[in-house]
């Protein structure tokens, strides 16, 4: 009888040896249950807010060389000198706001009045703020003036030292109703003539006013 077939090592191994069978890979530990909360119990507290932020102070006094040399010159005219967000600002009284305007220009060199607008504060004694914004380009630096204004007080224009409050004025008067003494042509600049009341008061009723005057000038309702 022909000898049976050996069976075929493989290479590199001796003969009788069996290869080993691979590795059974590693069992994973079941996972531990969730532990439930005993049946009535609260639910667990949300973490506390943080506590909040002091209050941002924007606002502080202002006592710097400008101030000290306006003060020297004008004494109490100068009502208050605050910085608000690096922004120097000065309250002076009305009736000197053109003199005080007039040294601003010429000895601190604020050149160029580059906004004159206001604000109104219709529950305020003297409810509006005439602003002034201010630019020197030889120190390149900003200022604002302020005065405080009753509605019918009149504020003395400064047309006469800075040619652009011309304009600026007018549409203060034409917005706020407010008076620029001196002003060498005082009318309105953006409404007709004819209108009545002031835009940009915090009372005025809009849509009121242009009915009205819709309706007495063109005839016609205003569809508002």
């Amino acid at each position: 009888m022909a000898d049976e077939p050996k069976e075929q090592q493989p290479s590199g191994m001796p003969a009788g040896d069996k290869p080993a069978s691979s590795a059974a890979p590693a069992s994973t530990p079941p996972a531990k249950p969730a532990v439930a909360s005993p049946p009535g119990a609260a639910p667990p507290k949300p973490a506390a807010p943080p506590p909040p932020k002091p209050p941002v102070q924007l606002q502080t006094p202002l006592n710097n060389e400008l101030v000290g040399r306006v003060r020297a010159k004008f004494g109490g005219a100068l009502v208050e000198a605050i910085e608000d967000r690096k922004q120097a600002i000065l309250a002076v009284e009305r009736g000197r706001l053109a003199e005080i305007a007039l040294y601003l220009r010429d000895e601190e060199k604020f050149d160029l009045l580059s906004d004159l607008t206001a604000v109104d504060w219709p529950k305020r004694e003297k409810r509006f703020d005439v602003v002034l914004n201010l630019y020197s380009f030889a120190k390149n630096e900003r200022l604002r003036v302020k005065a405080h204004a009753g509605d019918g007080e009149e504020v003395p224009s400064v047309a006469g030292v800075w040619p652009t409050a011309n304009w600026l004025e007018r549409e203060a008067f034409d917005m706020f109703g407010i008076v620029f003494a001196g002003h060498p042509n005082l009318a309105r600049i953006l409404l007709p003539d004819e209108w009545q009341g002031y835009p940009l008061r915090k009372d005025y009723d809009i849509i009121e006013q242009d009915t009205g005057w819709v309706k007495e000038n063109l005839g016609i309702e205003s569809g508002q």
